[in-house]
């Protein structure tokens, strides 16, 4: 048959990835899908990086005009690795008002504008494929929008982001400050030189929007999402996680309550017993509770250039196989047909339920304990667990670390506010969630 042509933007990281196992891979994917799958032009403003990655194969046409190969009518597919909201949205909907299916890896333009994308797809009868977004190389988007279609999904919790994971387990393992083991993940190429993205959850928090609205079929709703990053985190919580069962985990999580959905990225404590919990270095891993099914877990490597190159093709793969497919009988983008989607509210932070992790600095007085007790009590919050450490001799401070049973996040913010008005509170109370993830 003939191959399906395909113009790639952008030679980067996952585009010399992507080039790579097409390439060495080529006839194994052709034998899956049904017909030759080619890369006949690219698109980077590095010509030099783009001739590097292309090599020696002088039938590939190297531009620095990204829109040339969106208009070029003998391209089928575009696969669109430039990153961005800017560009990268109009080079997606160009190709998608010239008839091309289109193939990215581009979280945060999906996130934000994916209503948009797919909205003009749907029209064009045209796929936007997008499961190298998410995770990596980890199947993820296709275990939840295909694999579990017969379960009503009940949670989703991940680690999916490896630039934060790597921190938080160096941390844990080495002690150090958050500051120095940022800089050591800079040094080591796992993070970006400006890493607020990853470090702040905004990352994650694209991921799990995309994940969300598979999951409940509604429309991704980004700006909607409760967002904390892992900045603030201080070693010694850490530590003291560990001591109690615990390991701190940068987590995704979306979640249907009788109010609607939670969507919410933060760091949180999760029993030490879990396999997610053991998720160490860049790995991700995503867990996905279905009525049906239980919890089912996904792990892997989350980025890096052949994993997600690995996604982009296996996206490519089945843009081909549907290619002349009715559009009428493909798998819809977000898992739901489009007339079916429902706009579930998202349920503000305030009206979470969770289990907390707190860490008083207070000082050394009788009393203060019962005080703090009290005022838990009062805003219907009670007590799990307690661990009061003996000061430094010298010193008349102590720390104080408690874990809550369920409360909503309104009850703890109120209850914080008073703890730290208490004249025998030294500084701001330090809360991170508690998340079981039970099956």
């Amino acid at each position: 048959m003939n191959p399906i042509h395909v113009g790639l933007l952008g030679t980067g990281t996952v585009g010399g990835g992507t080039f790579a196992v097409l390439a060495r891979n080529a006839s194994e994917i052709a034998r899956r899908a049904g017909r030759p799958i080619v890369i006949t032009a690219v698109a980077d403003k590095n010509l030099e990086r783009a001739r590097e990655v292309v090599g020696k194969m002088p039938d590939v046409r190297i531009t620095d005009d990204a829109m040339s190969i969106v208009d070029d009518p003998a391209i089928d597919i575009v696969v669109e690795l430039i990153g961005g909201y800017g560009f990268a949205k109009d080079a997606v909907l160009k190709a998608i008002a010239n008839g091309k299916h289109v193939v990215t890896a581009n979280k945060a333009l999906l996130a934000v504008h994916g209503n948009e994308i797919f909205a003009a797809a749907q029209q064009q009868g045209v796929i936007v494929a997008f499961e190298a977004a998410v995770a990596g190389g980890i199947p993820i988007i296709k275990a939840v929008r295909e694999g579990l279609t017969a379960n009503r999904i009940e949670w989703i919790a991940g680690i999916i982001n490896g630039t934060t994971n790597y921190i938080l387990s160096t941390m844990r393992d080495s002690g150090r400050p958050f500051a120095d083991v940022l800089a050591d993940a800079q040094a080591l190429g796992y993070a970006e030189a400006d890493p607020t993205w990853d470090i702040e959850g905004v990352d994650a928090a694209h991921k799990i929007t995309l994940l969300s609205a598979i999951a409940f079929g509604t429309p991704v709703q980004f700006e909607q999402a409760h967002i904390e990053g892992i900045s603030q985190l201080a070693a010694e919580d850490i530590r003291y996680a560990e001591e109690l069962g615990y390991r701190i985990k940068l987590l995704g999580i979306t979640k249907r309550v009788a109010g609607g959905i939670e969507l919410r990225v933060h760091p949180a404590l999760v029993p030490a017993k879990r396999l997610i919990a053991n998720v160490e270095g860049v790995m991700n891993a995503v867990l996905v509770k279905g009525d049906a099914v239980g919890a089912t877990l996904y792990y892997g490597r989350g980025a890096g250039a052949e994993p997600t190159g690995s996604a982009v093709i296996a996206d490519l793969v089945d843009v081909t196989r549907l290619h002349t497919a009715d559009p009428e009988h493909r798998v819809p983008h977000l898992a739901f047909r489009a007339d079916q989607l429902e706009n579930t509210p998202i349920v503000p932070m305030a009206e979470v339920e969770s289990a907390y992790y707190l860490r008083l600095r207070v000082q050394d007085k009788p009393g203060v304990l019962a005080d703090v007790a009290r005022i838990l009590a009062d805003n219907a919050i009670s007590i799990d667990a307690m661990v009061q450490k003996e000061p430094a001799e010298g010193e008349g401070e102590a720390d104080i670390i408690l874990l809550t049973h369920l409360t909503r996040e309104k009850n703890s913010d109120a209850a914080i506010a008073r703890i730290e008005g208490l004249a025998t509170t030294v500084g701001k109370v330090t809360r991170l969630r508690l998340e079981s993830l039970a099956s």
